[in-house]
C-alpha cells in the first residue's frame, strides 16, 4: 500500500498535458507522477527534467538511457523503476536478450566497449557517487565525448530521484509495468515487492 495514493489523470490540467509524454515512453502515465501531481509544481517540475534528461541527442539512444536507468534501478534496489525501465527499453527498440542481460553486460557480448563503460559507471554512481574512481571515469571519457557524459549521468542522477521517491512512497506499480517485470526481469530475482 502507498504512503499516499495517486491522484486521478485529470486531477491537474498542466500536469495531465506535459504526462501525455509518458503515454509515448510507457504507455501510461505512472503513478509516480500521479503522486506527485498533489504538488503540481513538483510533478511539472520532474516531467521537464525527464523530458529533458531522456530526449535524444545522437549516441546515447533512447534505449541505452532506459537500460542505464535499470542499471542504476537495480543498483538501488528499486523494483518499481527496474520494470519501468525494461518497459521502457523494450519500447525504444531493445531486444529480449538485451533488456534480460543487461545486468550481465560486461560478460555479454550483447554491449558494445562503450557501452559496457556507460554501465559500469551507471553502477559505480548509483551505488555510491564516491565509487565513481578514476579508471571509471578514464573509461568512460574513452567513449563517450563531454555532453553525452552529462546526459549519461543525467540518467543516473534522475533514477536517483525516482528511486527514492519510488521506494519510500511504496508507488503501486501499474499494470503494463507489472507485466513487463515479468516478462523481462524473469530470469532475475525481480519481483514487485512491496509496490503493491
Amino acid at each position: 500500500m502507498p504512503l499516499v495514493d495517486p491522484l486521478p489523470t485529470d486531477a491537474d490540467p498542466d500536469v495531465a498535458e506535459l504526462a501525455t509524454f509518458f503515454n509515448e515512453t510507457l504507455g501510461f502515465p505512472p503513478n509516480s507522477v500521479l503522486t506527485m501531481q498533489r504538488r503540481p509544481a513538483i510533478a511539472k517540475a520532474f516531467i521537464n527534467l525527464n523530458k529533458a534528461v531522456m530526449e535524444n541527442h545522437g549516441r546515447v539512444t533512447s534505449e541505452q538511457k532506459r537500460l542505464i536507468g535499470y542499471v542504476s534501478s537495480l543498483s538501488a534496489g528499486c523494483r518499481y523503476c527496474q520494470a519501468h525501465t525494461a518497459l521502457a527499453a523494450k519500447r525504444y527498440g531493445g531486444s529480449d536478450d538485451r533488456v534480460a542481460n543487461v545486468w550481465d553486460y560486461e560478460r555479454s557480448d550483447l554491449f558494445t566497449p562503450a557501452e559496457k563503460a556507460a554501465l559500469t559507471f551507471a553502477q559505480a554512481a548509483s551505488a555510491s557517487p564516491s565509487a565513481v574512481d578514476d579508471p571509471i571515469a578514464a573509461n568512460l571519457k574513452a567513449h563517450w565525448d563531454d555532453g553525452e557524459i552529462v546526459e549519461i549521468l543525467g540518467v543516473v542522477a534522475l533514477f536517483g530521484y525516482l528511486n527514492r521517491w519510488n521506494d519510500s512512497m511504496g508507488t503501486t506499480l501499474e499494470t503494463g509495468a507489472v507485466e513487463a517485470g515479468e516478462t523481462h526481469l524473469g530470469a532475475t530475482d525481480w519481483s514487485r515487492g512491496k509496490h503493491v
